[in-house]
């Protein structure tokens, strides 16, 4: 039916006077059943990805030019020219475009464009566009350090972004000091032939006055960090009328043993867990309440269309910027200690082996008992085990009944975790970097975050709530926004397969996710643990939200939802809505189109969050490498091109660039296939996974750059 379907699609597409059409319509002027969904939608994605059709406006197909014009965002490189990644369709994404300088335009960092493709890939080549059309800026704003030079005001904006300074006008615009942060409006964006011009409409303070960094991440990234007025009415007025003492149809849990796991600084308490064991037959019943942001939030009021437009709270160091009102995130719908909360509990019962058997939802009132940090549960399980070895040991000060449930919350964890492995989900070890300060706000250093215990015990019970959830929603044919994490393309997970065969890794059946499990656990905690792990990851598509059911690659699941995390994530939020209105009427419909919608948009925010926090981590580990120039450091090797290798330092998690032109010792040769820089008389080797001594040579905060020297 493949190449049939394609052509009849190509005709439909292509007939007199075409039109764009949405695929629903594109089925039934094709006489297509339900049934024949899923070859559609491969037709779609062949033909997409041959550039003979393509998506336009409102998620209409329609034919593409002589060689194709595709739509995607574009990211500018180093050398001037440029890379258009395709927009995501379908859980599926394109090949990379390259795009040479000259036929940029004056595209910036981010911009969606319109670009023809000059030069359809070769097996294994990469397609050549010229962009036609800028169709969207990413932003008209930018953050970079404010210079005088010539009687002229000039900013050098943050980043890669702008090879040149963009002119702003008279010196001293907006008070603008040599050396400061400002926030510019681009009038004219550069081109390779002409600087830019813009105009200063904000100055943030001298670079390294404490939060200017923090603020130029915000501004950077146009993350909205304060609550319109009407917003923070309705939260107030919402508080005003809220009672924690009413428990009218509610179902009452304030005198169950119910904690909370949470970072140390955490400020909103979202899930709280209660487990206890049956001793007739060893089952487990585990409950895990979640905040019922719902009944704070009103559909379509100021706070619900305010959270909708960030889409989730964003987590900075030691800033948040959160998705709802301080009054409603920090007060009423957090899981405080010792108060009365409403919740959407999800009460679960599993055999010992871990399979789940049954699954009640009910809206419920908590009084949560103890609120844990993670280091605080792992230490007390460290000790009980040390207690039942030598029982002289003092009293930890928590209640028994406490610790004993903390103990079983450690076993049954474990139990689930395994039944996820057999099942074939993938872990990634690739942990955040954690920064750490002095008593006054400084970085000191930084440290790789410890996945342990009290992490997983937490992790675990989310995953199966959520799953339980969304299995449910799906059993009753809800419409609802899924996490959805579609399976990897078989070019990329053979090129991975490649990879870890020249790290000395064997893969024999790529496509089994059991394989590729078998060599994420054998390079666990080996020097090129980070290059087996970020290559699989980098092979595996993006998880995003959407309504259609493509499971959850990673996670081994097919129905994935995210439910747990309703403060902070606005796809939560949609779910447990739904919820609600399955427990009130039986009922619980949903817009597919509005969701499509609603999932791009909350995968883009989401996406904005996570790279401000790189981005602002990054700055301040470089700030604070700028007070480190000169000194040694053993790294290990995490990336190889033709200009230098890539080195993460061991005692600090920083990474930074040994460039080949600093390896005075011999010429070095770039070996693409085996990730190594090889020596041509010497013959010393800078292979990816291998140990190496640099010392710091260069800090550039600015570019966000650090240079390494290979110490012999």
């Amino acid at each position: 039916m493949g190449h049939d379907l394609e052509s009849r699609i190509i005709k439909v597409l292509t007939s007199r006077a075409p039109k764009p059409v949405e695929p629903t319509e594109l089925a039934r002027r094709l006489g297509l059943t339900k049934k024949d969904a899923p070859a559609l939608k491969r037709a779609i994605r062949n033909l997409i990805k041959q550039a003979r059709i393509e998506y336009g406006k409102n998620h209409k197909l329609r034919a593409a030019g002589p060689l194709g014009t595709i739509t995607g965002t574009f990211r500018r490189l180093g050398s001037g020219g440029g890379i258009v990644r395709p927009h995501l369709i379908d859980g599926h994404v394109g090949p990379d475009i390259l795009v040479k300088p000259e036929h940029t335009l004056d595209a910036s960092h981010g911009d969606e464009v319109l670009v023809r493709l000059t030069r359809r890939p070769a097996r294994a080549g990469q397609p050549l566009g010229q962009i036609v059309r800028i169709i969207e800026r990413a932003t008209q704003q930018f953050v970079g350090r404010y210079f005088e030079r010539d009687g002229q005001g000039l900013v050098r904006v943050d980043g890669t972004v702008f090879s040149r300074s963009v002119y702003v006008g008279d010196p001293g615009a907006k008070g603008a000091k040599a050396g400061d942060q400002v926030v510019i409006e681009m009038l004219r964006f550069p081109s390779p032939d002409e600087r830019g011009e813009g105009v200063i409409i904000e100055v943030l303070g001298p670079r390294g006055e404490p939060g200017v960094d923090t603020l130029s991440i915000i501004r950077t990234f146009g993350i909205p960090d304060e609550f319109p007025k009407e917003v923070l009415a309705e939260a107030r007025e919402i508080a005003k009328h809220f009672d924690e003492n009413d428990l009218t149809d509610r179902e009452d849990f304030t005198r169950e043993c119910v904690i909370t796991i949470d970072p140390v600084d955490a400020k909103d308490f979202d899930d709280a867990i209660s487990l206890r064991r049956e001793r007739k037959n060893g089952h487990w019943c585990l409950t895990v309440h979640i905040a019922d942001v719902s009944y704070f939030v009103r559909t379509g009021g100021a706070i619900d269309r305010e959270a909708q437009k960030r889409g989730n709270s964003v987590y900075l160091p030691q800033r948040v910027i959160p998705m709802l009102p301080e009054v409603i995130s920090n007060s009423l719908a957090s899981l405080q200690q010792g108060r009365n909360r409403y919740v959407l509990s999800v009460k679960m019962e599993f055999t010992p082996s871990g399979q789940r058997i049954h699954t009640e939802f009910v809206r419920g009132v908590i009084r949560n008992r103890r609120r844990f940090h993670y280091e605080e549960v792992s230490r007390l399980l460290a000790e009980h085990d040390e207690k039942q070895a030598s029982p002289a040991r003092m009293d930890s000060g928590v209640e028994p009944d406490i610790v004993s449930m903390l103990c079983e919350m450690r076993e049954f964890a474990l139990i689930l975790r395994e039944r996820r492995r057999k099942r074939g989900a993938l872990e990634l070890a690739l942990p955040e970097t954690e920064l750490e300060y002095d008593d006054k706000g400084r970085v000191v250093g930084a440290h790789l975050a410890v996945n342990d215990i009290s992490h997983q015990i937490i992790e675990e019970f989310m995953l199966a709530t959520n799953e339980a959830v969304a299995e449910h929603l799906a059993s009753i044919d809800a419409v609802f926004l899924r996490r959805v994490h579609p399976a990897p393309d078989p070019e990329k997970l053979q090129a991975f397969a490649e990879f870890a065969h020249t790290l000395g890794y064997r893969v024999d059946l790529y496509r089994d996710r059991f394989a590729l499990q078998r060599v994420l656990e054998a390079s666990r905690d080996k020097p090129e643990q980070h290059a087996i792990h970020f290559s699989l990851l980098r092979s595996l598509k993006q998880a995003v939200y959407s309504p259609h059911a493509e499971g959850h690659y990673a996670l081994a699941s097919g129905e994935y939802c995210h439910f747990t995390s309703p403060i902070r994530r606005y796809p939560d939020l949609t779910v447990h809505r739904l919820l609600h209105r399955w427990l009130k009427t039986g009922k619980a419909g949903g817009d597919r189109d509005e969701l499509v919608a609603l999932g791009e948009h909350c995968s883009r925010t989401e996406k904005r969050a996570e790279s401000a926090e790189r981005e602002l981590v990054k700055w301040k580990l470089l700030t604070y490498m700028e007070s480190r120039i000169g000194e040694r450091f053993h790294a290990i090797i995490t990336g190889v091109a033709d200009y230098g290798f890539y080195a993460q330092a061991i005692e600090i998690p920083v990474e930074g660039l040994v460039p080949v032109s600093s390896l005075t010792d011999d010429y070095y040769a770039f070996d693409a296939d085996s990730h190594t820089l090889q020596g041509l008389r010497r013959k010393r080797r800078y292979r990816l996974g291998d140990r190496v001594q640099v010392e710091a040579v260069r800090v550039d905060v600015g570019r966000r750059l650090l240079d390494w020297r290979v110490v012999q």
